[in-house]
């Protein structure tokens, strides 16, 4: 019997991954994919022309937003794979209405911890602004801050923050950590002290946010909380771009209110042009690669392959697979 045609559209798939590392030859046999890959990031209009026909859509990540209202454009959307297990950009109740599933992957949960630390090492040892003045022929410009004995500030102490502090115990630094519901007993586990906000924003020289975006911590660095950091101190957000009130953070950074930040996260992604943060001094800025790792694509992809392979096996009268389930 011949296989059915299916129709996937992949979303942002910058780098083409799908096509070299997804193994697609798996499905051979159960679905003959059709593979529709956009490789740049689709306006409102490009999306709805590239979602009609659309059996399967691949999201990378929050990249392309999938509401309602766009989910509508869609008439023969069946499955809807997220790379992550966690998607916000995606209407997930309006998918279950509609009868679409959804599905995620899950894949390593280090490589961002590791960005955070590339991005606090480019910094403090101004390593971006010492390679442009080597390739003009300079030398030698700037001082180094050293890590060891330096205050660290995590805010967040999950699974990354975690990570990050226990780089920052290896430095050398001293390294405290604050969020809402943290205990004592969870911070001693990691091996740092937990602190007040108000008193890690004051004495850390680097300050680096690790939590989920929400309701309540959407903008939870804000001009008061900017102002409260030392002028020296640099500011690290690996985590989502709102965690950080992006419009007070430029101006601190023109006024000289801190020292520095390194980003990978913005409020709207891909960063326009003419964004303020492209020319704000003292910034190393990254295009939310923290989880662009060949190793963590490589799971991706592989699991988004077993994720239609689930789907299109899977008869009406079976029970829904909760593997990656979202």
């Amino acid at each position: 019997m011949a296989s059915v045609r299916v129709r996937v559209l992949v979303l942002d798939d910058y780098q083409d991954a799908a096509r070299r590392l997804a193994p697609w030859a798996d499905l051979a046999g159960v679905v003959d994919v059709d593979l529709d890959v956009r490789t740049n990031h689709l306006d409102a209009d490009e999306l709805r022309v590239a979602l009609a026909p659309a059996d399967v859509v691949v999201a990378m990540r929050e990249r392309t937003p999938l509401p309602r209202e766009m989910l509508a454009q869609a008439p023969n959307l069946k499955l809807v794979v997220t790379t992550g297990m966690a998607n916000a950009a995606i209407d997930i109740d309006a998918c279950h209405q509609r009868g679409i599933e959804v599905r995620g992957t899950s894949g390593l949960r280090t490589s961002t911890a590791e960005l955070t630390w590339a991005l606090i090492l480019a910094l403090s040892r101004h390593v971006c602004a010492e390679d442009r003045a080597v390739r003009r022929g300079g030398w030698q410009h700037t001082l180094g801050f050293e890590l060891s004995g330096a205050r660290l500030g995590v805010i967040g102490l999950g699974h990354l923050g975690e990570a990050v502090a226990r780089v920052g115990i290896a430095f050398g630094m001293d390294v405290v950590a604050w969020s809402q519901h943290l205990t004592s007993e969870r911070a001693q586990a990691v091996g740092v002290t937990a602190v007040s906000k108000a008193e890690l924003l004051s004495t850390s020289d680097i300050v680096t946010v690790h939590l989920k975006l929400s309701d309540r911590t959407r903008a939870i660095v804000g001009s008061a909380e900017l102002a409260a950091m030392k002028p020296t101190a640099y500011l690290i957000n690996t985590s989502r771009g709102p965690l950080i009130d992006e419009a007070a953070l430029v101006r601190a950074l023109h006024d000289g209110t801190i020292g520095g930040a390194g980003l990978d996260v913005f409020d709207v992604e891909p960063l326009p042009l003419d964004h303020p943060l492209r020319s704000a001094p003292n910034t190393v800025l990254t295009p939310h690669i923290g989880y662009v790792t060949e190793a963590t694509y490589v799971v991706w992809w592989r699991q988004v392959v077993e994720d239609i392979q689930v789907w299109a096996t899977r008869s009406e009268d079976q029970d829904v697979d909760l593997l990656r389930l979202l």
